[in-house]
């Protein structure tokens, strides 16, 4: 690894000369090498518990399945494979990860009684993205059955064109000690898996069958399947084990049943094809290698090799974590440390590789009038007429929201998921960002869920399913693009970069070469500013709210926006989706939170366009900054209730604020559109302040006590406690606190105390259950909806690591 470290530093020395003249084209497309060569390979599907694949289409990638054999119901109940909410796993995710070396994953199966530990490893090199290994552990729990029997399947598939072939020492039972598989593809060249031998004890029974079906051999099914077929891995290892199992029925019958293990077997059917699933059966505990060596990398590895790299892979790690985001009080202590290694672990371990085409129903817009009064129900309708269509296919390399129940790219998520990843790899963070626009159309859509290829879509709800290119979502990846450009800008040249950089000890160049490097970054604005130009044009041209046409009186009769496909109850587009909205809908809403975001695209991309030079630009933009703050204002801002209130058309065919407390009150101080001597300052401080309206012991409720419908129908956004949200208060928070102006102590009162709610709340249920979750009950402090969470509620980590104010006197900065 320290090879390949030095290889990158002498790349970036050499092209210094280039970039000093204004020609970074050399050097990004060597970082850009090196940056593929480095995330070649990963744990890409997080749907699995463990799951291996390259970030290219049409390749191979590998999966762990594992089960207890002690009883004939075990391979019914007890196998795992995809993630799922309901089966009895106590906690699991990444201990420790690093999308560039590695780390370690520990999940606790109470349900077969035993702990797995899967080790991943990288060994970059070679002309096709280098080499990995992975250990697999098994630790039977102390309650186990004594001599407990444990199945492990691996799987192997290669999508598209590339065969694998089996080899290793063995009779017709099955091969003993280790095996290999040799494979080629154009993508990744010729390279060989091997299954170590590893390290357990095989179960032996007195049955007459054990001459067959011995304990001590490992077994290779292969096949050949089609791509709509092969991601099927446990209905084609049920298959296997169902067409084995009836004949040792057919020939033992009830009276003399084998052991479970010796039943539930696959055959052993070891030859070329695109698929291969390799069982081995242990008895107690166990330990083995799967080592994948490139061809092209020049070595074959080994077991010690994997040893050595996991044990520096976990030192580095920790030495990082702390580097990085360095805890403050109150949270320095070791419990906050390891609550924060395994919180950011599993949002970093989380990043998955998506392939395939989704749904799309682009006649769906043209099919109703959307500024007619009936519009919600004439869109109903159209819907149900069905007229998607499947395309791509797409690639995308994201951070999902939940393994088990959102194991896809979220539009909107993903900003957040990139806020403290950005902080560890900012490299890593620009190429996901790269990849959601790469899937934007020629108008600047995106679509807001990509539910790619027919393994994804098993996770969603048919009525789910179908993009329509007039849907928006929350654009937060503005939020990460400003903060890097402001780091940048920052720098301006002046990190340390190359042989410096590595003398830090405890960040990769690649981590940060965007940063190290000016012009490189500079570059990578440039060509990604007319991508958020794009989609920055689209959200205002489709999502526009009507002023002229009812004669609303305000500062600019343009700047006005409502968010397109709601029901009569969601308004799914916003990200908020029960939360409560003007009633019955109409053409004539306009949305504060929209208009927030909106505000935020048109302040970040000024400052993007000002770091550019972009002077026509930055003087548009700014005027229509100034309109926006300017209309949130004479739109949304009801001085009787002292917040910020979305908008309809009443009876009298007049403007009317509809004011529902909560979250969408927020939006244009949480997105930074308020000036820090604003009176709403004030007044927003008080609404969050407040015990009986927002304010909760455990973070700031999403919808007021107050309102009349809180804690009502869903329940999803009328009272729980999210971290998205509650992140971007603390965040505004704090820079209040840290400015001067008639709020700042009160800000930075506020601050402290919902910073500790915030993080006791996480910690204390993630300490109970095992898991980060969806959303926090206001009133407990119980993590609710969906468990594995680790999207967004990673968060928290940012959180521990910002600025402690209660160790500061009131009027020191």
């Amino acid at each position: 690894m320290a090879g390949f470290a030095q290889l990158l530093t002498a790349a970036v020395l050499a092209t210094t000369g280039a970039t000093a003249t204004g020609d970074a084209s050399v050097l990004t497309s060597e970082i850009g090498r090196q940056n593929n060569q480095s995330l070649l390979w990963g744990p890409y599907k997080p749907n699995l518990y463990f799951g291996v694949r390259p970030r290219l289409p049409q390749s191979l990638w590998t999966g762990l399945m594992w089960g207890r054999m002690e009883g004939y119901n075990d391979v019914k109940d007890g196998l795992r494979y995809t993630c799922e909410q309901g089966e009895d796993i106590h906690g699991y995710g990444w201990d420790e990860y690093d999308a560039r070396t590695g780390g370690v994953q520990t999940i606790h199966d109470e349900g077969n009684k035993i702990d797995i530990t899967t080790s991943f490893v990288k060994f970059p090199g070679g002309a096709h993205g280098g080499s990995w290994a992975a250990r697999i552990k098994g630790q039977p729990h102390e309650n186990a059955p004594k001599n407990s029997k444990t199945a492990v399947y691996y799987y192997l598939a290669h999508e598209g064109s590339g065969l694998l072939e089996p080899n290793g020492e063995g009779t017709e039972l099955g091969f003993k000690g280790d095996i290999f598989f040799t494979g080629q593809s154009e993508s990744l060249g010729e390279y060989k898996l091997v299954f170590a031998e590893g390290k357990g004890n095989y179960p032996s029974s007195q049955h007459e069958i054990s001459s067959k079906r011995p304990g001590d051999v490992t077994l290779v099914s292969s096949g050949n399947f089609t791509d709509d077929v092969i991601w099927q891995a446990k209905p084609l290892l049920f298959q296997q084990m169902q067409a084995a199992a009836v004949v040792v029925q057919d020939e033992y019958g009830l009276e003399n049943p084998p052991p479970a293990w010796q039943v539930y077997r696959m055959p052993h059917q070891p030859g070329k094809g695109n698929s291969q699933i390799i069982q081995r059966t242990y008895e107690g505990p166990f330990e083995f290698d799967v080592i994948f060596s490139s061809g092209s990398a020049g070595k074959e590895l080994t077991t010690k090799d994997v040893t050595k790299a996991i044990e520096t892979t976990a030192s580095s790690f920790s030495e990082r974590f702390a580097n990085i985001f360095d805890l403050k009080a109150p949270f320095t202590a070791d419990k906050y440390q390891q609550f924060g290694k395994s919180m950011f672990s599993n949002l970093l371990g989380g990043v998955g590789y998506f392939h395939g085409r989704q749904l799309i129903d682009r006649s769906y817009a043209s099919e109703y009038d959307e500024e007619s009064e009936s519009f919600w129900q004439e869109a109903a309708a159209a819907r149900e007429r069905k007229q998607q269509q499947l395309e791509g296919p797409y690639e995308l390399f994201t951070s999902v929201p939940s393994r088990p129940f959102f194991p896809r790219g979220f539009l909107w998520d993903e900003g957040f998921h990139l806020a403290p990843i950005a902080d560890w790899d900012i490299d890593l963070t620009l190429d996901i960002i790269k990849s959601w626009y790469n899937t934007m159309d020629d108008d600047g859509w995106i679509p807001r869920e990509q539910i790619l290829g027919p393994e994804a879509r098993t996770k969603v709800p048919e009525e789910f399913q179908v993009q329509y290119p007039h849907y928006a979502n929350p654009p937060t990846l503005f939020l990460v693009m400003e903060d890097f450009m402001e780091r940048l800008r920052k720098t301006n040249g002046t990190q340390p970069s190359g042989k410096e950089s590595l003398s830090q000890g405890h960040r990769s160049p690649l981590h940060t070469a965007h940063l190290d490097n000016y012009e490189l970054g500079r570059d990578y604005l440039r060509k990604m500013y007319p991508l958020l130009r794009r989609q920055y044009d689209w959200f205002r041209k489709t999502q526009r709210g009507d002023i002229k046409g009812y004669d609303r009186e305000a500062y600019s009769s343009k700047e006005g926006y409502r968010w397109r496909g709601r029901t009569e109850t969601h308004i799914l587009t916003s990200g908020l989706d029960d939360y409560p909205r003007p009633q019955p809908p109409h053409p004539g809403e306009l949305h504060v939170d929209l208009m927030s975001w909106v505000g935020l695209m048109t302040k970040s991309l000024k400052n993007i366009a000002d770091a550019l030079g972009l002077e026509e630009d930055v003087a548009e933009l700014g005027k229509s900054l100034d309109a926006i703050e300017h209309n949130l204002n004479d739109l949304h801002w009801s001085e009787k209730d002292g917040c910020y209130c979305d908008a309809t058309i009443d009876a009298f065919e007049e403007h009317q604020l509809v004011c529902h407390k909560g979250y969408v009150s927020l939006f244009p101080f949480m997105v930074g559109l308020l000036k820090p001597n604003d009176p709403k300052v004030g007044k927003t401080l008080d609404l969050i302040a407040d015990e009986e309206q927002l304010w909760s012991p455990h973070g700031i409720r999403s919808l007021s006590k107050q309102d009349e419908h809180y804690g009502t129908g869903e329940n999803y956004w009328r009272s729980p406690v999210w971290m998205p949200m509650n992140y971007m208060v603390v965040k505004q928070l704090q820079t209040l606190g840290k400015q001067e102006g008639p709020y700042r102590n009160k800000a930075r009162d506020v601050y402290t105390k919902l910073r500790t709610n915030l993080v006791e709340t996480v910690y204390t249920s993630w300490k109970e259950t095992g898991f980060a979750w969806e959303q926090y009950n206001p009133e407990t402090g119980a993590g609710q909806r969906t468990q594995h969470f680790t999207g967004w509620t990673s968060l928290v980590v940012k959180i521990m690591a910002m600025e402690d104010f209660s160790a500061h006197s009131r009027d020191e900065l």
